[in-house]
């Protein structure tokens, strides 16, 4: 299956300046049992009605289920949640 975590941040916030922590933080999530595949997106548009940011992470649904009770889940909820404007969680299958 396909997880998407598709992020707008806060105005003001150097997103670009924390993006190769992000993109090292999510090749962590590669240790999680179930989990395939990870790529981080950065949109191309400066419009504000955009969001910024999208992870696309393939994993079976055990991992999905491993991967959202992780510390490596934890750490990004806690390292980045405050920077976050908006968040949405899409799911699908490939």
């Amino acid at each position: 299956m396909k997880h998407y975590i598709i992020v707008k941040f806060k105005e003001n916030v150097d997103w670009n300046g924390m993006l190769p922590a992000i993109k090292e933080l999510f090749q962590t999530a590669l240790a999680i049992d179930g989990v395939n595949q990870v790529e981080v997106h950065c949109s191309n548009s400066g419009r504000p009605n955009r969001h910024d940011l999208m992870i696309e992470m393939r994993l079976t649904p055990e991992g999905l289920a491993v991967y959202d009770s992780s510390q490596m889940h934890r750490d990004w909820k806690t390292q980045y949640g405050q920077y976050i404007e908006q968040k949405t969680i899409f799911d699908c299958e490939e």
